[in-house]
């Protein structure tokens, strides 16, 4: 299931976003990446003691954000890292590692997200190419993301010009099983179009309990 979370940042937020990350360190990418996918990554991630801010801005947007929240069912995300591709740059075809930190622990890594920083008419390529489903590769407008399984195979295609900013982070679901996952966010939606419709309805109820139900049997806590 691929899901996109329009405006998860308004433009203040990616305005205020872009000039903490002007003012960054930046390092080789490839050393944070696994034995494997650091032969095909080819970027720039930053560092440095702004980024907490950084990443505290993107984590409270994505508490409040109920779409994200309904489809990936966090129990626990990775640290936020922000990373940056100029021309001739790209991260080659690559599956992400199954486990990653989380602070002082490891967590199972089950949806990966890529939030968009760079005005589209900045750069140019940079897809996010998933094979068998955006092949061509995904370009959102500043502020929007892409939540997709961690599962897959995916690449960042070449920058050819400009610049690509973006914050990429790893997300350890309640559910484990991916079908479940799609089941349950399809009824949340179901259950929040029925509410918008007939209010507390008996159909909005029975959907409500199914929903309550399923997660009950599935959620590991």
């Amino acid at each position: 299931m691929i899901v996109i979370l329009d405006n998860l940042l308004n433009a203040s937020e990616v305005a205020r976003l872009r000039e903490m990350l002007a003012t960054a360190q930046w390092h080789d990418g490839a050393k944070t990446a696994g034995w494997h996918a650091r032969t095909v990554k080819i970027n720039e991630q930053a560092g440095g003691p702004e980024l907490e801010s950084a990443r505290r801005l993107v984590g409270e947007a994505l508490g409040k954000n109920e779409r994200f929240r309904a489809a990936a069912l966090p129990r626990n995300l990775t640290t936020i890292m922000f990373s940056r591709y100029k021309p001739g740059m790209e991260y080659g075809t690559h599956v992400d590692d199954a486990l990653m930190p989380a602070g002082p622990v490891r967590i199972r890594t089950d949806l990966a997200v890529t939030l968009f920083l760079s005005d589209l008419d900045s750069y140019v390529g940079g897809g996010l190419s998933i094979p068998g489903s955006h092949e061509g590769g995904i370009r959102l407008e500043p502020g929007s993301a892409i939540v997709y399984p961690a599962t897959s195979l995916h690449r960042v295609m070449p920058v050819e010009t400009g610049e690509r900013l973006a914050a990429v982070f790893w997300v350890q679901s309640v559910v484990r099983d991916e079908a479940a996952r799609e089941t349950l966010f399809d009824l949340a939606q179901a259950r929040r179009m029925i509410f918008e419709k007939e209010g507390k309805s008996p159909a909005f109820d029975l959907i409500a309990k199914s929903h309550a139900n399923l997660l009950r049997r599935w959620a590991e806590v």
